[in-house]
């Protein structure tokens, strides 16, 4: 019940929250405006090549994309399939994946794609921002064309992007809030400047004129102009997956505003161009782009720099939302476990470093590849649409799920947008060889790991055997007392993922008994457990009627620090204050009256043996989930054990059994006589070696 209410006074509409969801979730579609005009008139041969309309049936494609498939599936729909308040392709599986276990498919293809896009986000949205600095004329008259200029700024405006991800998303926020705020105010009142002279434009609001050109021979792309069209609701599908960062009834409230001032900006480009087609000084501008042409002269400078601070958060917005993503793959089994770091108190509001890296790395890779913003186009937007298919997918499920909604509806729904976004797809598909290899490359590459992490956690619960720790405290408490085997130390600690209740798994029980005798005063088995909440600090303890066995569940808020070390030495005293467990002073030691012993952590490392019952296809994959393990966090750091006294064990992924132990290939005895060498001048040279 707490928990609900919580969730509830979280998902208030607040005109803060409205602010900093202009800040966080709308920059990726706040700038569509900057290129998407530019990219359907270069697709159709130029300024020449247009007319009235095909201008007027662009910006109505435009038009009912945005109300199609960004109103009414994601803020409509999708924003209502919220798990605990988050969003995006992740926690909409999780609500569905009871339904089928191959619904994990689409899953994963999305949330690849997805990540894939992020990358993108900032090289195209950047690069095309600086690029309007051509249309200043004190720029082009000392630059030029000179795009080694422009991607210098870029580089080094995306270099400052990523350096204060550290800091949250919340601060960063309610920095670019207002900012975003400014921005649609701005391309809302140049488009409504541009427009009112020519109000035939709005004409566009009437979907008989997108239909029309779709079949018009003007269009000199066809239907593969929807390629193009499709970049003005690219910011869709991160507008849900950021919910978790500022609220449903946020973005909810903010939306209408935020699609009026787009739609204003599109139908002043549609006038703009319009007044100047016929003219051969803009006929002849090599990569026009209305969206700067069109603004006062007055006001040039100002929009480039209102544009590129516009563009930030464009990547802000995809860059947190692959936070996002990231974390609930973790959770999910689909990627090894990275090192998070929570900036504010709210659980939606979380850094990654090592994915912060990536995506920085190779977006500098991808302004470096391809120079321009027109040739990065190419591969943006084709990633999307194939994340927009997969959450179109399990919307199906979660539709079906909802008693309130009869399933020929829910039917219906999936078809409906199933259909307009496989044209989208396929439109974005024939720019594969322009570009769209790039964004198909790093999402199979991201789907790749996924697909071999899943897998192995498959083949690892499969082969992983639990064990009752009942049948061996008999064994345990012999070995504690024990005292013709030396003291391995006062605690020993286990801690592991593969406890539940009394069951245990069977690599730490062959730890402590097989691989070397672990005699220990008192032996802990511990699972940490992150909740909801911020700053919970719990325990949960089960001595089973001993003094030296101790089973913990360890409950920390995400924002806590897993320092598993000094929460074991708070339990400790709490428990030889309960009388549960025996002192243990210390005859040497810093600390006068110290009595508690000292600990050793054991962390154990699973990998494969050469005998095992895996096939070749699993040893294949669990030799490459533990190759990506070895160079992910490590559990000493994870745990905030980097100063600790740590032991890592190596074990087999599944532990023989003791006839096991005794198979072998055939192996024939012979009676000799002695073992000397029967070549004693070979014998004589290896002695002296």
């Amino acid at each position: 019940m707490k928990k609900e209410k919580q969730n509830h006074q979280l998902d208030k509409f607040k005109i803060g929250g409205a602010l900093v969801a202009m800040g966080v979730v709308y920059g990726d579609i706040g700038t569509s405006p900057l290129y998407v005009m530019k990219a359907i008139i270069e697709g159709n041969g130029g300024l020449a090549k247009v007319s009235e309309d095909f201008i007027i049936g662009a910006v109505s494609l435009i038009v009912w994309t945005l109300t199609l498939l960004t109103t009414v599936k994601y803020v409509m729909i999708a924003l209502k399939a919220d798990n605990h308040g988050e969003g995006g392709i992740f926690s909409l599986y999780t609500l569905v994946r009871k339904c089928s276990r191959y619904l994990i498919i689409p899953a994963m293809i999305g949330g690849a794609a997805l990540l894939a896009d992020g990358v993108l986000t900032p090289a195209v949205t950047i690069t095309t921002a600086i690029e309007g600095l051509r249309g200043i004329p004190s720029f082009y008259n000392v630059f030029g064309n000179n795009q080694n200029v422009i991607i210098v700024i870029t580089i080094a405006i995306i270099c400052v992007l990523f350096m204060i991800q550290r800091f949250g998303t919340e601060k960063v926020g309610k920095a670019f809030g207002p900012v975003m705020l400014g921005w649609f105010t701005f391309i809302g009142g140049v488009g409504v400047y541009n427009f009112l002279g020519n109000m035939s434009v709005l004409r566009a609001l009437n979907p008989y004129y997108a239909i029309e050109l779709l079949f018009s021979p003007e269009n000199k792309a066809g239907l593969f102009i929807l390629g193009s069209v499709f970049l003005a609701t690219t910011g869709a599908e991160a507008l849900y997956s950021d919910m978790g960062h500022v609220g449903r009834k946020n973005i909810l409230g903010s939306w209408p505003y935020i699609k009026i001032c787009l739609l204003c900006n599109y139908f002043g480009q549609a006038a703009w161009i319009l007044s100047i087609k016929d003219s051969t000084y803009y006929q002849s501008v090599d990569m026009l782009n209305p969206f700067f042409r069109m603004m006062p002269a007055s006001l040039s400078v100002f929009g480039v720099i209102f544009a590129t601070l516009a563009a930030v958060i464009a990547s802000q917005a995809l860059i947190s939302g692959s936070y996002t993503l990231v974390s609930e793959a973790v959770k999910l089994k689909l990627l090894p476990r990275f090192r998070i770091i929570y900036p504010s108190n709210h659980k939606g509001q979380l850094y990654i470093p090592v994915v912060n890296t990536i995506l920085f790395v190779t977006c500098i890779m991808i302004v470096l590849l391809f120079k321009t913003s027109a040739k990065m186009e190419a591969a943006y937007g084709l990633a999307i649409t194939v994340t927009m298919l997969m959450t179109t997918v399990l919307l199906l499920f979660y539709l079906l799920q909802r008693n309130k909604i009869p399933k020929i509806m829910s039917f219906a729904i999936f078809l409906f947008f199933g259909a307009i976004e496989t044209i989208f797809f396929i439109s974005s598909a024939t720019k594969f060889f322009h570009g769209g290899f790039v964004a198909v490359f790093i999402a199979l590459a991201i789907l790749l790991v996924m697909v071999i992490w899943e897998k192995g956690s498959m083949i690892q619960e499969r082969h992983n055997e639990r064990v009752s720790l009942c049948d061996y405290t008999q064994q345990l408490s012999d070995l504690s007392h024990d005292e013709s085997i030396q003291l391995y130390q006062t605690n020993v600690v286990f801690l592991t993922n593969n406890l539940k209740g009394h069951k245990i798994g069977r690599e730490i029980i062959y730890s402590i008994l097989d691989k070397k005798p672990k005699r220990a005063k008192v032996y802990w088995f511990v699972n940490v457990f992150v909740t909801d909440e911020p700053f919970t600090k719990e325990y949960h303890v089960d001595m089973m009627g001993t003094d030296h066995i101790v089973n913990i569940q360890l409950r920390l808020g995400f924002r806590v620090n897993q320092d598993v070390n000094l929460y074991l030495r708070r339990i400790v005293h709490d428990l030889m204050e309960q009388g549960k467990l025996p002192k243990q002073p210390q005859k040497y030691t810093i600390y006068p009256g110290r009595e508690v012993g000292d600990f050793c952590f054991v962390l154990i490392k699973e990998e494969l043996s050469r005998k095992s019952d895996l096939t070749n296809f699993e040893r294949m994959i669990m030799q490459a989930k533990l190759g990506i393990k070895s160079i992910t966090t490590s559990p000493a750091r994870w745990f905030g054990l980097q100063f600790s006294d740590v032991i890592n064990e190596s074990v087999p992924l599944n532990i023989p059994s003791y006839n096991q132990h005794l198979q072998c290939d055939q192996l024939n005895q012979v009676q000799v006589d002695d073992f000397s060498s029967e070549d004693d001048e070979d014998d004589d040279e290896l002695t002296e070696v």
